[in-house]
């Protein structure tokens, strides 16, 4: 019925994308689905920072339900064609691969930025803590 069977690796087109996956053209003429945790190895918050409409994929065939529903796997299709790289090594070549540290590095830098944001926005309704506020008479 259908030249693609799972287990099976190959090119498709991003032809949508949506908060939990991305849709995928297949050579064969038939559409399967992308789920957002089979887009990359490390935790995907925004699909569109990984694909776009138009992108060419390579995808593996994950699964074929009775209702022709197809599960697919870019994550997975990436492993299986990386024969001299292990995965033990998350910072080897490939794109959208980012080190443990950087990865760090941007969340620290991301959260001091929001703790500033949100300090100087309660301190500007509430008035500066030293401004002036009676030094406990009274109390």
């Amino acid at each position: 019925m259908s030249s693609v069977q799972v287990g099976n690796i190959v090119e498709g087109v991003v032809t949508g994308i949506t908060n939990f996956g991305a849709f995928v053209l297949l050579p064969n003429g038939e559409t399967g689905l992308v789920h957002i945790s089979e887009v990359a190895d490390s935790y995907v918050k925004d699909i569109n920072e990984y694909l776009q409409k138009k992108d060419k994929v390579k995808v593996k065939v994950l699964s074929i339900n009775g209702d022709g529903k197809i599960g697919l796997s870019i994550k997975r299709a990436s492993q299986g064609s990386k024969k001299g790289t292990s995965r033990r090594d998350p910072r080897s070549s490939g794109t959208g691969r980012i080190s443990f540290e950087d990865k760090l590095a941007r969340f620290m830098k991301e959260s001091d930025e929001k703790q500033q944001d949100l300090k100087r926005n309660t301190d500007s309704k509430r008035g500066s803590r030293n401004s002036s506020r009676p030094s406990g008479e009274g109390l």
